[in-house]
């Protein structure tokens, strides 16, 4: 034997209109969460991942930036330049110069591998995030782009003053203090 249904409640007619002007009198009462994104900028937080921003004086062309993309979408072109030596007596040195550094950013999935590999600082990420175009060739952006995009990286926040001090400038610290020591050590003996 089948179960009887439950008992249905009677329905009062107009009351799913009611209900529906309630939650729309509720909801004109509450200050509204959409933003007119073009005419009001949003607030973004700090160091936001917008675009690589490119800080051309520290880059070396060591190219692990590019080798290590998985969309290989960074492009570098390079060329060698003899450097005169440093003391007379030297030898000449030779090292890379930038010609072309840039990214496609219609490729790039913004992994920032880029970034973390980059052993001289000369990639990071910088808020900007209207560089929208209309034909996709565009979007490679070659390092003048990329330069005007660094200027908009915020600074590094505040080292925590209660934190303890990093090894590397501990060990600094006190080759530091060695060699004062033997100098004054040797000024004395003289």
């Amino acid at each position: 034997m089948a179960e009887p249904l439950p008992p249905t409640r009677p329905r009062i007619p107009g009351s799913g209109l009611a209900k529906g002007l309630a939650v729309t009198l509720r909801t004109m009462t509450k200050k509204t969460v959409t933003e007119q994104y073009p005419d009001v900028q949003p607030d973004l937080p700090p160091r936001t991942r917008g675009v690589i921003g490119l800080f051309e004086e520290n880059c070396t062309v060591c190219m692990l930036c590019a080798r290590e993309c998985p969309d290989w979408c960074i492009y570098i072109d390079s060329h060698k330049e003899t450097v005169p030596p440093a003391a007379p007596g030297g030898r000449e040195r030779s090292r890379n110069v930038l010609d072309r550094f840039a990214i496609d950013f219609s490729l790039c999935m913004y992994c920032g591998i880029c970034i973390e590999v980059c052993p001289f600082d000369a990639l990071f990420w910088s808020p900007e995030f209207e560089y929208a175009e209309t034909d996709i060739r565009d979007l490679t952006h070659e390092r003048d782009k990329l330069r005007e995009w660094m200027w908009t990286v915020p600074a590094p926040p505040a080292l925590d003053p209660a934190a303890e001090e990093p090894k590397e400038i501990a060990a600094a610290r006190k080759t530091a203090e060695k060699l004062a020591a033997q100098a004054e050590q040797q000024e004395g003996e003289s």
